[in-house]
């Protein structure tokens, strides 16, 4: 793992980051997971899109960019990235009511 590339941690979790376009974009799947504790945060990153879309019709992946992060597998794979404006979006659409 790189500078570029590198994990962060929050609260003893590992959000996987990027650098791109000179900003750091960080997985929202990992980062949703931590704020809503929840088991299987792709899942819920899924279910999540699909609420708010049909709640408010905000598309939450419209905030994200498709790049490639190390998966559990140790192999690249395109994961909805987000920089830190566009976290902060989906925290106020989507994960509102969620955060404890």
């Amino acid at each position: 793992m790189n500078k570029d590339s590198a994990l962060v941690v929050f609260q003893d979790k590992k959000i996987r980051r990027i650098w791109h376009e000179n900003q750091w974009f960080f997985s929202v799947v990992d980062v949703v997971g931590i704020l809503t504790d929840s088991v299987d945060s792709k899942d819920y990153w899924y279910r999540l899109k699909q609420r708010e879309k049909e709640a408010s019709g905000i598309e939450l992946s419209t905030f994200c960019r498709q790049l490639k992060l190390i998966a559990e597998d140790s192999k690249l794979r395109e994961t909805d990235c987000a920089n830190t404006e566009a976290l902060f979006r989906i925290i106020q659409y989507g994960l509102k009511n969620c955060l404890h």
